[in-house]
């Protein structure tokens, strides 16, 4: 999967270094795989949920922290559109994601 942007996960996990290897872990496991469904994202990481219109929220550090995403299947196009804190992620509206 092409992923975008590494940026916004370089930029969270200056913020918070406790998650940078998390991050890192979940980017290059992304990057190597190549999703058609969610039952294939769920054989890479059993925790994630669907949350509609294409956007998927992934558990990063034991479930300490979230990272919403569009993924594109056909494509082959993962959209990093958010990473926080639960309580970030509790605050915002899933359609704006």
């Amino acid at each position: 999967m092409r992923i975008i942007a590494i940026t916004t996960l370089r930029d969270f996990w200056e913020k918070h270094p406790d998650c940078e290897q998390a991050l890192k872990e979940w980017y290059v496991k992304v990057g190597r795989t190549e999703w058609s469904s969610l039952a294939d994202m769920r054989n890479d990481f059993n925790s994630v949920d669907y949350v509609g219109n294409q956007r998927y929220v992934f558990n990063i550090k034991g479930n300490h922290y979230r990272l919403a995403a569009a993924v594109k299947f056909t494509p082959k196009v993962v959209y990093i559109r958010f990473v926080g804190t639960h309580e970030e992620y509790d605050r915002i509206e899933v359609s704006t994601i």
